[in-house]
């Protein structure tokens, strides 16, 4: 029996043909990172509030009496509804036509038909309504601001396969958070949503439908595994969750160029596809080398292929010196928690905002002293965790103090955050955002590089790299519930509606969890003044 073509069966096919068939034969060999509970919440949450954009609507989903979805009685559903002229917006409104099957996340009625609204539970981007579309044959005179390809090729199918139905259709389009609302009062539906018109873009991409959908069912015919190879849909539109099988497949050896650090995967392929894979070969080929050396991040590279073949560490004692010698004390290592929500649920705050909800200060007054140490988490049930983080901050950290952080970007985005929501105390936050030192320099700069870092410099990486035998150091070796931010992301809304025993416990483990951090980050340091000298 021929296999029903479906949206994310479509998608995936777009993405790789190999990553279809292997999701209908051999969905065992997929290797995916769990779902984090708070993104599958997001989903959820925004999905339900998009259905009520439009006032009062009905949802065809229907189910089966084991629990699973029943797609006939949902196209019979959908028929029905569409045919009472009271009924305005449909939730979920199925179709099947040429061997395809599509449900709508919101069919609204207009004049002369009806429109597709495509729910996504990200945040829109600054699309440009006017830009310059080009078909594959032209080449772009501008880079295009415009949605995710997988949100055309998903639309665009659904277009198509409502055509195939008979059903006249007045608008494509995708809904969104808007990244800017800012919750103000009463949650705004209208204001919440970005409605953008995905007309131009359909225009382009729905006459190539037919085609993938026919090269789809012929994939899906065959039983025999594709011999497809390694190729861009690996990583784009997001992660193949068969990448780690194929790579395997194809003897690519770890670690690879594509484990070379910022090396784009597209890139990486280039090299893949001469046949240069280990970094013996690359070393000695010409062309890469002429690639490498045209690059800003280059000598990272090389360092990283010359610790991992000679399986040593390389240390520029210079530059770490240059690095340590900027250090004024007493130095303040701070570091930050905090909570995302894709529906704001604190008042002047936006879509998946970061808003900090614990911190840890690990204060040096020396490089020789042992460290005292400050923690503060917020109260789960505030109306506003970010302004009690701020105001203890502020008691905190005097206004003139150096204040070391790993990876600079994120304490500095949340500090002039909380500068801008409470201007009595934006002096102050301002000032310690001034005196920030990041810890990630050295590692980033190629003065400290070891091959267990494996091409990344985040601390999760840096950390067991240099202390590979120290299990006080091990994140996985903290008890309780936190091993991670996502975890720590996770737990801190549960917190309100926990029992008094739970809750006392679980402030317990999130304030170790964000005690390591900052502790990890004076070991370092200290590590650096070890091997500098």
């Amino acid at each position: 029996m021929p296999h029903l073509i479906s949206k994310s069966r479509y998608t995936a096919f777009r993405q790789c043909p190999k990553c279809l068939w292997m999701k209908i034969y051999e969905p065992e060999k997929a290797k995916e990172e769990p779902i984090p509970e708070s993104r599958l919440k997001a989903g959820e949450e925004v999905g339900n509030l998009a259905k009520k954009y439009f006032g009062a609507y009905h949802d065809a989903t229907q189910y089966k009496p084991d629990g699973s979805i029943d797609i006939a009685a949902m196209l019979t559903e959908t028929q029905r509804l569409m045919a009472d002229p009271k009924v305005e917006t449909i939730c979920e409104a199925a179709f099947e036509a040429v061997g395809c099957y599509c449900a709508v996340d919101v069919l609204h009625r207009e004049k002369g038909g009806w429109a597709i609204y495509e729910v996504k539970s990200s945040t829109a981007k600054d699309y440009e309504q006017d830009y310059e579309v080009s078909d594959e044959d032209t080449p772009k005179k501008k880079k295009e601001k415009k949605p995710d390809e997988i949100y055309i090729w998903d639309i665009s199918y659904q277009k198509y396969v409502l055509e195939q139905c008979g059903i006249p259709l007045t608008g494509t389009y995708l809904m969104q958070l808007d990244k800017n609302y800012i919750l103000e009062g009463d949650l705004d539906i209208q204001k919440l949503f970005y409605i953008y018109d995905m007309a131009k873009l359909v225009a382009l991409e729905e006459p190539k439908v037919p085609y993938y959908i026919a090269k789809a069912k012929e994939i899906l015919a065959k039983t025999e595994e594709p011999e497809d190879d390694l190729n861009t849909g690996c990583n784009k539109p997001y992660p193949c969750p068969f990448k780690e099988y194929c790579l395997n497949l194809h003897h690519v050896p770890s670690p690879s160029v594509f484990d070379l650090y910022k090396l784009q995967w597209r890139t990486a392929l280039k090299f893949y596809w001469r046949g240069l894979m280990t970094y013996d070969q690359l070393q000695q080929d010409a062309k890469y080398i002429k690639y490498n050396s045209g690059t800003t991040t280059s000598p990272i590279r090389d360092i990283q292929m010359e610790s991992t073949l000679r399986n040593v560490d390389i240390i520029d004692k210079a530059k770490i010196s240059a690095f340590l010698e900027c250090l004024q004390y007493p130095i303040y290592h701070l570091d930050f928690e905090t909570v995302q929500f894709a529906i704001p649920e604190y008042q002047g705050t936006k879509p998946y905002q970061q808003i900090p909800t614990q911190y840890s200060l690990h204060i040096q007054r020396s490089e020789f002293d042992t460290c005292d140490h400050f923690e503060f988490l917020a109260d789960a049930r505030s109306t506003n965790p970010m302004r009690e983080v701020a105001e203890q901050l502020c008691k905190d950290i005097p206004d003139n103090v150096t204040v070391m952080v790993y990876n600079d970007s994120f304490e500095k985005s949340r500090l002039k955050e909380m500068a801008n929501a409470f201007p009595d105390l934006r002096d102050h936050l301002l000032a310690i955002r001034d005196n920030i030192v990041d810890l990630l320099v050295p590692f980033r700069e190629g003065a400290y590089y070891s091959s267990a870092m494996g091409g990344s410099f985040s601390i999760k990486k840096v950390l067991p790299a240099l202390f590979p035998n120290d299990p006080k150091l091990d994140y996985r070796n903290l008890p309780g519930c936190v091993h991670n931010g996502g975890e720590a992301m996770d737990i801190f809304p549960k917190m309100k509606d926990m029992s008094p025993a739970e809750e006392q416990q679980t402030r317990k483990d999130l304030l170790q969890y964000c005690e390591l951090d900052t502790w990890s980050m004076v070991v370092i340091l200290q590590k650096l003044y070890k091997v500098s000298k």
